[in-house]
């Protein structure tokens, strides 16, 4: 009994030796079908893929060529075809780094339950890609494609795969511009502003932009419409709430009519550096009507909406965009000083105060001007910065009532308006009323007055 006994425990070990034999064996021959590879397992070209789709974790999307990309759910969504064919990118020609031959547990490179599916149909060939894991020690990811293999690819399809259907479509854009020749405003603001080139109007040659309101040409600031402009170049068009609008939205969105219309002129070179090229755009935007009831003033509820010419496309911008926007009249985009001539050009002035009056005089020595008062040279840094200061605090048409504060005549080098008068009158504790060439202007704020009377007696008195 002993020996039988020794016997059987001698074909025991017997036999587990054959079955670990046998294990590493097979773990051999697996071992040599794993191996490095450079194959280009996949080469697919863009223009023939007839359709496309993928579940991720994002969703699951469909989307079919019929002569333009169209979204199988919806074929009215405005398709951003280069965006699909950036997707298509992926596997033009699609390189590996490794292959495990004949895999059979796909588990432990996640492909049993893939993170992302991929089907696509060029011509007679049907292709199904299924994403995996990451592997973090080759910093690439598991691939199948249906043939049996796994594969670590070297560009990971899944980053551009995994998104939302709000990255496919085709945003509006704004178009690009060197420059812009003509702006006109209709709703809250109704009047145009023109590009002229040789100015002929005013004494300062970067005044090009002029708004024609009630037959007079105002010159604006260029710098307030570039501003402006830039506000618009850089919309942030991307937040869409509808992308076929209906009439009902357009009214729900207060679109039906808009708060404010800016269409404008613009040129732009061609890549080639040619001929400039001329185009029109127009900007709708409104803010919701249910706040325009309210007449809600705090940012944070302000809720405006965009469209660009008669897109389908409605987006939401910002409040704050909403704002820079409708500060759009004649008196925002125009010259904020009373008088805004390079104080380096005015070669004379003729100054009322206190009913005296006192002439300051220019004399051309060498390169620079030198200013003089009754033949004595004089330093005019304080009346340039006091003439600089006289901003408009508000415009306005009120004839002035008060007293005369000063005024002062002054001669410029320009030919197209040599002269200039200004005239600042008492209006209230805070206020003078800005006259200029008889016309009334605007308020400025007193403390600006005070200070060129100021910088006037400080030359005149000493």
């Amino acid at each position: 009994m002993n020996r039988s006994k020794r016997l059987y425990m001698l074909l025991g070990v017997l036999l587990i030796c054959c079955v670990l034999t046998l294990g590493v064996s097979k773990y051999e021959e697996r071992k040599e079908k794993i191996r490095n590879s450079d194959e280009i397992i996949m080469e697919l070209k863009s223009e023939d893929v007839t359709s496309v789709s993928w579940e991720c974790g994002s969703g699951t999307f469909a989307f079919h060529k019929d002569e333009t990309w169209l979204y199988d759910e919806d074929e009215n969504f405005p398709v951003n075809e280069e965006k699909i064919g950036g997707l298509l990118e992926n596997f033009e020609s699609l390189g590996v780094s490794f292959i495990i031959e004949d895999a059979e547990d796909l588990s432990q490179y996640g492909l049993d339950d893939p993170l992302c599916k991929i089907k696509i149909a060029a011509g007679e060939e049907n292709y199904e890609i299924s994403l995996g894991n990451y592997s973090e020690m080759d910093e690439e990811r598991y691939v199948s494609v249906g043939d049996g293999n796994v594969y670590l690819v070297q560009e990971d399809p899944l980053n551009a795969f995994d998104i939302e259907l709000s990255e496919m479509i085709q945003h509006d854009e704004i178009p690009k511009f060197d420059s812009v020749t003509e702006i006109e405003f209709a709703g809250s603001e109704n009047y145009k502003a023109v590009y002229k080139e040789d100015n002929k109007i005013t004494y300062s040659e970067e005044d090009v932009f002029f708004a024609e309101e009630d037959g007079e040409e105002i010159p604006l600031d260029t710098e307030n419409v570039d501003r402006y402009m830039e506000v618009i170049s850089e919309l942030n068009l991307t937040d869409y709430v509808s992308y076929n609008v209906t009439d009902d939205e357009l009214k729900a969105y207060g679109l039906d009519k808009p708060d404010l219309d800016v269409s404008f002129k613009y040129r732009v070179s061609d890549d080639e550096g040619g001929e400039e090229q001329e185009g029109t755009a127009v900007l709708h935007i409104s803010r919701g009507p249910k706040e325009k009831e309210e007449d809600t003033d705090q940012e944070e509820e302000i809720t405006a909406y965009a469209r660009i010419g008669e897109s389908k496309i409605i987006y939401k911008i910002s409040g704050l965009d909403y704002e820079d926007l409708m500060e759009a009249s004649c008196s925002d985009l125009r010259h904020q000083e009373v008088i805004w001539a390079d104080f380096d050009d005015i070669i004379k002035a003729e100054i009322t105060l206190e009913d005296k009056e006192y002439e300051l005089t220019v004399k051309e020595e060498g390169k620079e001007n030198v200013w003089y008062y009754q033949e004595k040279e004089i330093n005019t840094d304080e009346l340039r910065d006091a003439l600089n200061s006289l901003s408009v605090s508000e415009f306005t048409e009120k004839v002035p009532a008060g007293k005369e504060e000063i005024s002062l005549t002054l001669q410029i080098d320009n030919e197209n308006q040599p002269e200039v008068r200004i005239e600042l009158y008492r209006y209230d504790g805070n206020n003078c009323l800005a006259v200029v060439d008889g016309n009334p202007l605007s308020l400025v704020n007193r403390s600006y007055a005070v200070d060129l009377i100021e910088a006037v007696n400080a030359i005149v008195l000493n």
